[in-house]
Order: structure tokens, then C-alpha cells, then sequence
């Protein structure tokens, strides 16, 4: 029997130190948290705007972060980017574990090659160790070179991809069944913060192009998260009972007309476009086809959704989970070219902002679109990640060499979702009352430097003016 190693690499006690490099800071700043759970600068760290052995608290960061986010998230283009880290807080913060990790598994054909060649696999890429996606892309390679040698051992191979697959799919099922049936008052606190944390990049205003959401997750906690905040994705899939992958359809949106106004329809607010780059659990290749399958979230299996009629042929092994090559190799490349070339041409243009999440920058097909990105001067990248224990993120930003392009905040508390989304994100809702009381502000006491407080301000001609004045 096929088993698949899970454990989970998330800890929130480990990585107590924390990088941010924000606005004009030349260098990476690092900082510590003390056992008074203020912050403190690292020995040997250099900063403009906190003194060396002065403790800070968030009142101190969030000044340097909130602001310089509410920006970048106005860019003309905005598209943020989830890895696994977004789907680990999520799970921790309503089951209090880390979701299952992506571990290895053992073939009971040609075992030794494929563990040694995925080993090398991962090596390029600077991961310690291979994981099942460095095996399965392994064994579909194997597979596909002992069916050309019309080799025996080629149908003991793809069962054994099969079951992998299966069992690879539960172990996806089981991490959302974990958020689907933790205690109800935890569960709506991690779904209530989900839901600000995608608000906080969505609420765009309606002249600005629509947010591109991306991921490598198989599973579905961005569409449950979208779906309780009423956030319509656009994706390339059409249809209802069983929707269907066109590359047709990649230039949809929703508009409305506004009432007594004709030939003017405008952005329908709470609309972003989605990608999920590495396929998903509830995606199957039928024929020629990629469709995605009614998988209710948390479901215990996939296998009663695949006895319908029309998948009643379907197994394990038509799940378009990246890297699986299904049937054959020109079907395998048609969905995942079309959502890449989709990633790609999203960022790479100017006035483009790409956040990423959770991403531990493991996947060199997607940071070489992020390094091209950073070619063109106008974009930036912001990279929010609860830790870094291989020091991926560090070397990719030594790497890239664009420090004014780039954005940190690494760290147990920066990238911590719930911290994040309470103190660092901008608001959800982007309102004219908000521009209007500054505006107010400004007015009554004169243009001041939002970082120092305002001690006896200056007294202003226009007191008597009044909110309902400038609304």
C-alpha cells in the first residue's frame, strides 16, 4: 500500500528573528522579539528610524508598512501570489496544526532510481530534499521512456503513479477537512481573517485594473475564503454543473450599468481574476477536456465525485495535479503552458505590483518570470513569508540584485497572517470618507509628518469647516 509522509514543517515558535526592508531603507533590517514581546533591533543591524538598543513595538512598524502597502496595492496592476504558507496559517489558526506537508513517498517499482533521481531534482532548485512532486514528475518521466521501449515493468509503473496520486489527493482532502471541522468558533476566526486578508488586496478602485490571484495550493482555500467574502474569481472555466478550461475566455469581466446612465457600464466591485498555476484537486482530463468537478470543501474522498457518468472511466490518474502528464504529454502541457503564459504576461508589465505569501521561492519555473518581471523598472515585488528556514528568500534577493524594487517582511511576526492582517494590511474597504478626513486633517493643521505625533498644532482658519463640507 502506497504511503505518502506528511508531516508538517510549520512551527510558530521557531524563527523568532524577523526581516523588513520597506520604502527608502537602503539594507535588510532585523530585528528580534523579546520575552516582553517587544521588538529589538539584531546585533550588528543598521537602521534610519530606530535607534541602536531602543525597544519598538508595532505602533513603530506599522507606520513604516501600512502606508507603503496602501500604495503599492494602488498600483496599475496588482496580483498576488499564495504558496503553501497561506493554507498552513489558515489551518493553524482554526485547528491550532500546521496543514499536511508535502512529504515522500516509496514506488514498489524502480523505487531506488526514482528516489535518487528526484533527490537530483530537487538539488537544482536548492531544496534539501525531493518531495512527492519531484517524484511524480520523476516517475512520469520514467514511465514515458519505458513505454516508448515497450518495457514491461511500464504498466507496473503507471499503477503505481496511480495509487501515489490517490493517495497524494487525500492527503490534500484531509488538510481542508482539518479547517472544515475545527471547532466552530476557531474555524470563523481563521475564515474571518482569510476573508481580510484577500479583502485587503481586492478592494481596489474602479480605475485600476482587476487583482490577479495565483497559487501553486491544489487545494480549494481561496475559493472557500473568496466565496464567504462574496469575491466572484474569474478563471478560465466555463459552465456550471461541470465547467470546462478555455483558453477563449481569459479576457471576461463583470460590469454593470449604473442607473439612469447608458453606454457607460462600469467594474462590478468584489471581481479578481484567479490562477491556480500547479492544477487542483477537483480538476480531471477527460478525453481531451480539463473539467473541474462539484468537490464540496472538506470532502473526505474524490473517488463518489468521480462516478458520475460522464467520469465513470476516470481514475486517480486524469487529476490535473501538476506535475501528473495524464494521457500524454501534448494534454499534460496544454492547461499548465496556458495558466503560466497567464502569470506571465500579469506581471510582466510595467506599473506591476506582485505580492507573494507563503512562498518559499522553491519553484525556479516561477522565479524566473519574477526575476523578468524586476527587469522592467517600474514594477516591485513584496515578498510577506513567515520564515525562511533554507534562506530561499534571502538568496533570491541577493540574487535578483534590485533592492530598490523589492519588499521584505519575513519573520514570525511580520508574515504571521493574523498579525499581518490586523496592524500591517491596508483596510478592505477603499473609501472616499478616508481620503476626505485627511484631506480635513491636512487643512485644519497643516501638512505633518504622519510618523511623529502632533504635539500643539498650529491653529487653523478653517476650524468651523465640517466633514459634511468637503462630502
Amino acid at each position: 500500500m502506497t504511503e505518502l509522509t506528511t508531516e508538517s514543517t510549520f512551527d510558530p515558535k521557531k524563527h523568532l528573528i524577523n526581516f523588513i526592508k520597506t520604502r527608502d531603507d537602503a539594507e535588510i533590517v532585523a530585528f528580534e522579539i523579546s520575552e516582553n514581546k517587544k521588538f529589538k533591533l539584531s546585533q550588528d543591524t543598521k537602521c534610519s528610524w530606530i535607534n541602536e538598543g531602543q525597544e519598538f513595538t508595532e505602533r513603530e512598524l506599522r507606520p513604516r508598512i501600512e502606508p507603503w502597502l496602501t500604495s503599492l496595492f494602488q498600483s496599475e496592476h496588482l496580483s498576488l501570489f499564495a504558496g503553501s504558507g497561506l493554507t498552513h496559517a489558515v489551518h493553524y489558526l482554526a485547528a491550532g496544526t500546521g496543514a499536511a506537508g508535502m512529504g515522500t513517498t516509496t514506488f514498489s517499482e524502480l523505487a531506488s532510481e526514482i528516489s535518487a533521481a528526484s533527490k537530483a531534482s530537487a538539488a537544482c532548485t536548492n531544496r534539501a530534499e525531493g518531495n512527492i512532486e519531484d517524484q511524480i514528475r520523476v516517475a512520469n518521466e520514467l514511465l514515458r521512456g519505458l513505454e516508448i521501449l515497450k518495457d514491461p515493468r511500464a504498466d507496473k509503473l503507471r499503477t503505481d503513479i496511480s495509487d501515489v496520486l490517490e493517495v497524494f489527493s487525500q492527503s490534500i482532502l484531509t488538510s481542508e477537512s482539518g479547517i472544515a471541522t475545527a471547532a466552530e468558533d476557531t474555524r470563523e476566526k481563521a475564515f474571518n481573517t482569510l476573508i481580510n486578508f484577500l479583502m485587503s488586496f481586492a478592494s481596489r478602485t474602479g480605475t485600476r485594473d482587476r487583482l490577479n490571484i495565483f497559487t501553486t495550493n491544489y487545494d480549494r482555500l481561496i475559493e472557500a475564503g473568496a466565496e464567504l467574502a462574496g469575491l466572484h474569481l474569474l478563471d478560465r472555466f466555463l459552465g456550471n454543473l461541470m465547467p470546462i478550461f478555455r483558453s477563449s475566455r481569459l479576457d471576461l469581466d463583470m460590469h454593470y450599468n449604473p442607473p439612469g446612465i447608458r453606454g457607460e457600464p462600469r467594474y462590478l466591485e468584489g471581481v479578481a481574476r484567479f490562477t491556480k498555476l500547479h492544477g487542483s484537486v477537483d480538476w480531471v482530463q477527460i478525453d481531451r477536456d480539463i473539467r473541474r468537478v462539484g468537490l464540496p470543501f472538506g470532502a473526505e474522498s474524490v473517488a463518489p465525485y468521480l462516478k458520475a457518468p460522464v467520469l465513470k472511466d476516470a481514475t486517480a490518474h486524469q487529476l490535473m495535479i501538476y506535475p501528473n502528464s495524464a494521457k500524454d504529454r501534448e494534454t499534460a502541457a496544454y492547461p499548465y503552458v496556458e495558466l503560466f503564459r497567464d502569470f506571465a504576461a500579469a506581471t510582466c508589465r510595467p506599473n506591476s505590483t506582485l505580492v507573494t505569501y507563503g512562498y518559499s521561492f522553491g519553484d525556479e519555473h516561477i522565479n524566473r518570470i519574477i526575476e523578468d518581471m524586476l527587469t522592467i523598472p517600474s514594477t516591485h515585488l513584496v515578498i510577506i513569508s513567515y520564515d525562511d528556514p533554507l534562506e530561499r528568500i534571502i538568496k533570491t534577493y541577493e540574487k535578483i540584485g534590485r533592492p530598490s524594487q523589492v519588499t521584505l517582511l519575513v519573520g514570525n511576526h511580520l508574515g504571521d497572517l493574523k498579525t499581518l492582517t490586523e496592524h500591517y494590511l491596508p483596510k478592505s474597504a477603499i473609501d472616499k470618507a478616508t481620503f476626505r478626513m485627511s484631506e480635513l486633517l491636512k487643512q485644519r493643521f497643516g501638512t505633518q509628518n504622519t510618523e511623529t505625533p502632533v504635539t500643539n498644532p498650529a491653529p487653523s482658519t478653517k476650524v468651523d469647516e465640517t466633514l459634511d463640507d468637503l462630502i
